[in-house]
């Protein structure tokens, strides 16, 4: 009871600091749980379960994305069970959807409240990893005493969002572990691991929304995640990650109303038609590969005679 009244009074003391919270991303963290949320660190706020019915429309709204995360979760819990960790997957506002743990250490974690339908927002539950990173937006590490309630203390966290097809938050993955053994030495590594299934599931939810599409990866030096675009038969971009946008400066707006996907990247030709030369040489040069460069089937595939092609292929310059 000493050690989490200690740490009550440190969490007043540095949140209260006029330079704290801009000198920690923590302490601004505990600020916001004071004054935003209204939450006091010595009264302890075990997560809020939602009711089996709420539970399943809020599970219904998000089955996509949990179907999408399922095989990651599986591959990450294999690296980190063992080693007394949960593995925690919730929706933009913080509600446990799907979780991974060893069955010898689930009653330690459903105590905590890491457990199905759980509400770990930092308005609900104070700084915790999956609350502060939905809060934030970024990836965030959490290690003991940085959570604000007393009563987390004994839980490190190393939680990261997931963004969909457009951008925006709809998920949180989290390891958590209450081992008195772990180190803050062994956060970066789980932060790292989170970062990257974060980052795969992304990549899997932007593919099931542009199934059909052409996808393109662009060049970025973001730490936001895959820059990806996805691409239609004409060239014209449907989609981009967050780390694409970043990366461009695009937003909806500039996709709905129509941008190729050359023009983004630069790919513009300097002689006037030469654009479209490139792309008839383009789609001429996919029709012989797929007739093995027989003219004639190709000319028959195409609709045009024989002659027709063969003045193309001159014009073209598509000799040998």
């Amino acid at each position: 009871m000493l050690e989490e009244n200690q740490h009550a009074d440190r969490v007043y003391a540095l949140a209260n600091e006029k330079s704290g919270p801009a000198a920690s991303p923590i302490t601004a963290s505990w600020r916001r749980c004071l004054t935003r949320h209204g939450l006091a660190p010595e009264v302890a706020h075990p997560p809020v379960r939602l009711m089996d019915a709420e539970f399943q429309e809020v599970l219904g709204r998000s089955g996509h994305v949990v179907e999408e995360a399922s095989p990651e979760l599986d591959w990450l819990f294999g690296m980190v069970g063992k080693a007394g960790c949960c593995l925690v997957f919730t929706d933009s506002e913080g509600v446990v959807l799907d979780r991974r743990g060893v069955a010898s250490e689930d009653k330690e974690f459903r105590d905590l409240g890491l457990w199905m339908g759980a509400l770990w927002s930092e308005a609900s539950v104070g700084t915790n990893g999956i609350g502060t990173a939905l809060a934030e937006g970024r990836m965030v590490t959490v290690f003991r005493d940085q959570h604000f309630l007393s009563a987390n203390i004994g839980l490190s966290c190393a939680s990261a969002p997931v963004r969909d097809h457009k951008g925006r938050i709809v998920a949180a993955i989290d390891i958590s572990t209450a081992r008195r053994d772990a180190t803050e030495m062994v956060m970066p590594m789980l932060a790292q691991a989170v970062r990257d299934s974060a980052a795969r599931i992304e990549i899997n939810l932007f593919r099931r929304a542009y199934k059909d599409a052409r996808i393109v990866l662009v060049q970025s030096s973001s730490h936001a995640g895959s820059a990806l675009l996805a691409v239609d038969r004409d060239d014209m971009v449907l989609g981009a990650t967050r780390a694409a946008r970043l990366a461009l400066k695009l937003d909806d707006h500039m996709i709905d109303s129509g941008m190729p996907a050359a023009d983004l990247l630069h790919e513009h030709l300097d002689a006037e038609g030469r654009d479209l030369l490139e792309a008839e040489r383009a789609a001429l040069r996919r029709a012989l590969s797929r007739n093995n460069n027989n003219v004639s089937l190709t000319a028959q595939m195409l609709g045009i005679s024989r002659a027709t092609l063969h003045r193309k292929i001159n014009r073209l310059g598509m000799h040998g």
